[in-house]
């Protein structure tokens, strides 16, 4: 079995329309490339070929889609071991997952919102540890956006984040985007709510671009550049806690490489500023 990559720097998603044009050029900016497991369980011919090829050379993290951490229904077993197949084939080091849950009674195609609850903690944190225990691997969970308040929590979504964490001992993923939407959406700061993480468990960042559809209402949908409110709060979180891998995700009007190429340089520049000065987060 091939050595498994370290993983460090700045990435981006792997776009099948953009794969052929990766190969030929290999921005020297990019350091690791991220995929939906889902997406590419089981793929054959030459697809399989190409992301071989990728997985050769690059580290890889999956950023799983549907495994509902804080559903009702019972969690996704054989899933999550086609899963385990899948990072053992291609020395992935890192598995991640959203704070949310999208199935009840079957798949919703959508990211909810989970009660912030002491019964939910305790939920979605045996979830964790099953996960865990079947990938056999520690997994960063992601701060999701949301759009509607669940009207039955009765704690604070930090607390709530916070609360998850330690009970299922995993790790975060912290998404700076989601934040400042959530901001905007629920009108609170999104630098106090930054501040408030437990920097220690951050193990890798998102950042990202999304729809801005009326003055209080933005939408999370991976679909424009990012814009300086949500560079400011990547510059805050490696100023907070270190520099962590982190990724730019886009999946919707995909522009020409180059134009994803300049914001990847950008985390990339962000993150020299503090590795001088901040210890580097490196999985292997």
């Amino acid at each position: 079995m091939q050595t498994r990559l370290p993983l460090s720097g700045a990435g981006l998603g792997l776009k099948r329309e953009l794969m052929s044009q990766l190969q030929t050029e290999q921005p020297s900016a990019i350091d690791f490339f991220e995929v939906a497991p889902e997406n590419w369980i089981g793929i054959g011919g030459a697809r399989a070929k190409q992301f071989a090829w990728f997985a050769e050379r690059y580290p890889i993290v999956a950023h799983g889609l549907s495994l509902s951490l804080g559903g009702p229904d019972a969690l996704d077993e054989v899933l999550l071991h086609r899963i385990k197949g899948f990072l053992d084939q291609f020395n992935i080091p890192l598995y991640t997952e959203h704070l949310a849950y999208s199935s009840v009674g079957g798949h919703l195609y959508d990211l909810l919102p989970i009660p912030a609850t002491e019964e939910a903690v305790k939920h979605v944190a045996k979830r964790i540890h099953r996960t865990q225990e079947i990938l056999e691997r520690r997994i960063a969970i992601e701060n999701a956006s949301y759009y509607v308040a669940s009207p039955v929590s009765d704690m604070s979504e930090i607390d709530f984040i916070r609360a998850v964490l330690e009970e299922a001992d995993c790790d975060l993923h912290l998404d700076v985007n989601n934040i400042y939407v959530n901001s905007i959406n629920f009108g609170f700061d999104a630098l106090e709510f930054l501040r408030q993480l437990p920097g220690e468990s951050i193990a890798y960042v998102h950042t990202a671009g999304h729809l801005q559809e009326a003055p209080d209402l933005i939408i999370d949908n991976h679909g424009d550049a990012v814009i300086d409110p949500v560079w400011d709060l990547l510059d805050e979180a490696y100023k907070l806690f270190g520099v962590s891998p982190t990724l730019l995700e886009r999946d919707i009007n995909i522009p020409p490489l180059a134009d994803l190429v300049v914001e990847v340089e950008h985390i990339a520049a962000l993150q020299r500023k503090y590795l001088a000065s901040t210890p580097r987060r490196l999985l292997a």
